[in-house]
Order: structure tokens, then sequence, then C-alpha cells
């Protein structure tokens, strides 16, 4: 009885091994993303991602003062120093990717500059699955503290 116990344990824990180890294959995959009519995709429904584009508006975008080139330069900066690896960067339009520390999850983190309103609009996304226990909204308020502690280091 103890062998049947032991083997079936070891059977399903190879099972969710194999299934995690699919699922990150699958998180490489990069999905559709970019600026849609202007603005940040919105999330699908999902409380795998944040956005502070008024669709979904989950999350505030960040608020700068003075040059704008600098303030995307500081979230730029921020975003690397956060871990993140900037794939695209244009002159309003941002996106980066993080890696999950374990299984190598990809998340996708994109921003928008707004230098009309003195914004820079956020949106972060997991690729696969449908919760991220607060990962993206986590790393969206880091990323606020890093911008907002470089501007405050310059002064």
């Amino acid at each position: 009885m103890l062998k049947k116990l032991v083997y079936g344990l070891a059977v399903g824990g190879a099972l969710v091994l194999v299934a995690l180890v699919a699922l990150s294959m699958y998180s490489r995959r990069a999905p559709t993303l970019g600026l849609m009519d202007g603005r940040l995709r919105p999330c699908a429904e999902r409380p795998n991602c944040v956005c502070s584009e008024p669709v979904s508006a989950n999350v505030e975008p960040l608020r700068f003062v003075g040059v704008s080139a600098q303030a995307w330069q500081r979230l730029n900066d921020a975003v690397l120093a956060q871990g993140g690896r900037v794939r695209q960067r244009t002159r309003d339009y941002l996106h980066a990717t993080f890696q999950s520390t374990y299984f190598r999850f990809v998340d996708d983190f994109e921003a928008r500059l707004d230098e009309v309103n003195n914004l820079i609009h956020l949106r972060s996304a997991s690729r696969v699955g449908y919760g991220d226990r607060g990962a993206n909204r986590a790393r969206v308020e880091a990323l606020r503290v890093r911008f907002g502690a470089s501007v405050l280091s310059r002064e």
C-alpha cells in the first residue's frame, strides 16, 4: 500500500512538473502587442494584467514634470534596473519582457508616452495562466517607485 502511494505521488509530481515546463515553453511565444488606435491594448478579462489606459484603468499612469524625453529615459532605466529586457523602444512606445525565476514564465510590459498630458501609460500582463498572484501589479508599483526615486536623485 505504501509503495502504491509513493509511486502515485512520484507520478503526480512528474506530471505537474511536465505541465509547468510546457506552460513555460508556451509563454515564450509573443502575443499581439503594440498600440491599437494610439493606445495600449486593453487587458483581457483575467486578473493577470494591469493597464492604465482609460478602458480598463486598473492602475494609475506615471506622471512627470519636465522634458518628456528625460522621463522616457528614466522609465527605460527603471525597467532595466528591475530586471526587464527592453525588446522595442520608439519615441512613444516601449515593450519589455520579464521572466519568472524558477519556470521562466514570460510577462510583457508595455508603456506609451503621452507628451500632451505628461503621462506614461503602463500595461503589464502574463502570457499564460489566469491569475498571477499580483505579480504584474507589484511590478508596475515597483517601477513607479524606481521612476519616482530617479526624479528625487536628480534634484
